[in-house]
């Protein structure tokens, strides 16, 4: 059996490339390299490509990976067949790449931007296909998605930019009949909860709005729902798998992007502090709303589970976190599948899906 070429894709050009680095760290650091012929691709925020020839991971949330005196300048092609090119001095080098695990979060990686590129040069990649992903980085079209398959999720009301800069008090009065404080503010188009706030009051509100504009021309006000933050990870094809349940608590107002990466408030519980019967109900609708998105490979879908048991779908990440604390890896690994082995799977599944 022939060793497999994977390319790991970290970092980009996205509010989230911090992110990136360190789940790029944490899968080259769990990757099996006696199995697989590993290609480290960087891409910078000015977006320039990367190919880090180092073995110090470490170097790379801290960035100094990009100053490694080994590094090319490197792209995949388009063109089918062409895989990895790397160039060293008026040099071509030419890669076989039979599998791109990706792991860009937010724009230009996790919306179907590089599944396109990939899709075009015929290799094939972890997670979800270029329409699966454009719809679950838009928030407002995956909760289109989810109403019409009839999952259960808070009320909303979608703003766009334009509105703010000339009616910001008719869309504020528009959201007051809507909607009781608190309300929760959102880029359409981020993950991570990058740009996301709670607003208590109508201050907070029109800044949570003009904050979330930064990020989005298309802004997501939902109602407020009191409950318990409980992710799932999904992994599978034809015939996903839903992960047992886990529980943040955030110890701050919200699970926002400084409690999942920065500070160290937050608190996971696995499995979660629900009853039996919310769980199977959360793990049941984590897979019908994969599958209802389309997606293939992997990923996680969060929820929140209410008082009197019922879960309320939030929303659905598909390059979710990789990172040494995130849950999508720490979800399997209690459901009794090790990040190592995980990352064969996921692997399998990439390649499974191209035959």
């Amino acid at each position: 059996m022939k060793k497999l070429s994977v390319c790991v894709l970290f970092g980009g050009v996205s509010p989230e490339h911090e992110v990136s680095l360190r789940s790029g760290e944490s899968v080259l650091n769990h990757i099996d390299h006696s199995k697989y012929n590993v290609f480290p691709v960087g891409i910078t925020k000015d977006g320039d490509w990367i190919h880090y020839t180092g073995k110090d991971y470490s170097l790379l949330p801290t960035g100094e990976w990009k100053d490694h005196p080994g590094n090319r300048r490197a792209a995949i092609s388009p063109v089918r067949g062409q895989g990895l090119l790397s160039f060293e001095g008026d040099c071509v080098v030419r890669e076989r790449i039979d599998v791109v695990f990706p792991v860009l979060h937010g724009e230009n990686g996790e919306d179907g931007t590089i599944q396109g590129l990939l899709q075009l040069a015929g290799i094939p990649y972890v997670g979800p296909h270029v329409s699966a992903s454009a719809v679950a980085m838009d928030k407002t079209l995956t909760k289109l998605v989810a109403g019409q398959a009839g999952i259960p999720q808070a009320d909303w009301l979608l703003v766009r930019r334009g509105e703010l800069d000339c009616h910001m008090d008719t869309v504020v009065t528009e959201l007051e009949k809507r909607f009781a404080y608190p309300m929760f503010v959102k880029p359409a188009g981020t993950g991570s909860s990058v740009g996301v706030s709670k607003a208590a009051n109508q201050e907070e509100l029109k800044q949570g709005l003009l904050s979330a504009a930064v990020y989005d021309e298309k802004v997501l006000v939902e109602e407020f729902i009191r409950g318990k933050e409980i992710e799932v990870a999904v992994m599978g094809n034809d015939s996903p798998v839903a992960s047992v349940c886990g529980e943040i608590d955030s110890g701050a107002e919200f699970y926002d992007y400084d409690a999942k990466y920065i500070t160290d408030t937050s608190v996971a519980y696995i499995p979660a502090r629900i009853s039996e019967e919310a769980a199977e109900q959360v793990r049941d609708m984590a897979v019908r709303v994969y599958q209802s998105v389309g997606c293939q490979g992997l990923s996680r879908v969060d929820f929140f589970v209410k008082e009197d048991g019922q879960p309320v779908f939030n929303e659905i990440n598909t390059i979710p976190g990789f990172t040494s604390i995130s849950m999508y890896p720490k979800l399997f690994a209690a459901s009794g599948i090790p990040y190592s082995q995980l990352i064969d799977e996921l692997i399998r599944l990439a390649v499974e899906d191209e035959e």
